[in-house]
């Protein structure tokens, strides 16, 4: 039995490290002849990253297509078409996964055509929706469809994400699974709060911290974060907001914080490895995630296991995890008053911030362990084969 995925491009993201966790997962079970991952070219010098490199020791798992990438580009599509349909007739695959939009799409309509048995997509996160205008919804709705009339089965990662599709007349409801997307518990459960690492960072050991862990691009919430900024550092004046992530609007954003007078407050640590991001949650107070597109963020479960309460807006799959009163607190997208009481809150009751914190660790470690989310596709795997068989 073959096992083919394949994904736009590897840059450091949620999505990405889902997908990688999943072939190397899926590798180490002795029921798959293979299992290998096919990948748009990343370029490591820019701010998004790269994550080609996990799979430096991991011999034939990773094949690049160096015409598949993200921007519409009908040339390059049709050579990338092309290109997925010949190895799926040369390699014969029991089962082509694919993730993310271009991937998505392009890989579904190749492996049909290849007469690939079983085709499953991931839904890592909307690819329509109110985030972008009518034109686009239409065009990105209209794709999903066709592509989805290829498609033998869906996994959300998020129930959200399931609902979505459906609700756009994608698929029927027993062609979907919720499988949550699942990462190495055991750095976030070990990270603690190191006076070294604040000191490093150039914050104090005093300071209310609030975290965000997104890229610096639109629709991240980062915009949203800083217009709360002023008022809150007059309630709480130790406030520091910590930043992880790079990306291309971070000279717009320091621009921004500089003309607001308190970029001193902010720490930007840039691009960082998916390693390094488990201890930066243990020098955070609290995790913000306000973004208005997202499947279900991994930030928040890992924060949640680093022990920290968590804010995010009730949009997508993020109210599946951060439970009001219980794991964090929801706000309304774009109400800043909101968003402001919260963080409050949190500042000011220490008790509320620890118990918050204690619940969210529990509640992830029962649901989001890699070993859970492999073993779920791993048995999906199995059940879609053999009700395919003649």
């Amino acid at each position: 039995m073959r096992i083919t995925h394949l994904i736009t491009r590897l840059i450091v993201g949620g999505a990405q490290e889902n997908t990688i966790q999943t072939v190397l997962g899926l590798r180490a079970k002795s029921q798959w002849e293979q299992v290998d991952l096919v990948s748009g070219p990343t370029d490591p010098t820019l701010p998004e990253g790269s994550l080609e490199h996990l799979f430096d020791e991991v011999p034939n798992a990773l094949s690049i297509e160096p015409n598949l990438v993200r921007e519409v580009s009908p040339f390059k599509d049709a050579l990338a078409f092309e290109a997925l349909y010949r190895r799926f007739k040369r390699d014969r695959p029991n089962v082509v996964h694919t993730h993310s939009g271009k991937a998505g799409i392009l890989g579904r309509l190749a492996a049909r055509r290849a007469g690939v048995p079983c085709i499953i997509h991931t839904i890592h996160g909307p690819s329509f929706g109110e985030f972008q205008g009518s034109l686009s919804n239409l065009c990105f709705t209209a794709a999903e469809k066709i592509a989805g009339a290829c498609t033998d089965h869906f996994i959300g990662v998020a129930q959200a994400m399931c609902r979505q599709y459906l609700a756009a007349g994608i698929g029927t409801p027993k062609r979907y699974s919720t499988i949550p997307s699942g990462f190495d518990l055991k750095p976030f459960l070990q990270s603690h709060l190191s006076k070294e690492l604040r000191h490093k960072l150039g914050l104090e050991e005093g300071d209310f911290v609030i975290g965000k862990v997104a890229r610096l691009f639109d629709l991240k919430g980062h915009k949203e974060l800083f217009e709360v900024l002023p008022e809150l550092i007059e309630k709480i004046p130790q406030t520091k907001l910590l930043l992880v992530g790079g990306g291309p609007l971070r000279d717009a954003f320091e621009d921004q914080l500089h003309a607001m007078g308190l970029r001193h407050r902010v720490v930007f640590t840039g691009l960082v490895s998916p390693e390094e991001v488990a201890p930066l949650m243990g020098a955070m107070d609290v995790l913000v995630h306000l973004s208005f597109r997202e499947g279900l963020p991994r930030a928040l479960p890992q924060a949640m296991a680093a022990g920290k309460p968590v804010i995010a807006y009730p949009l997508d799959g993020a109210p599946e995890v951060c439970l009001p009163g219980q794991t964090g607190y929801l706000v309304p997208p774009g109400d800043p008053s909101a968003l402001l009481k919260a963080l409050v809150e949190l500042a000011t009751n220490p008790e509320t911030k620890k118990t918050l914190g204690q619940r969210g660790c529990q509640w992830v470690q029962e649901r989001f362990s890699t070993e859970s989310m492999v073993e779920s596709i791993h048995q999906l795997y199995g059940r879609l084969l053999h009700s395919a068989r003649p």
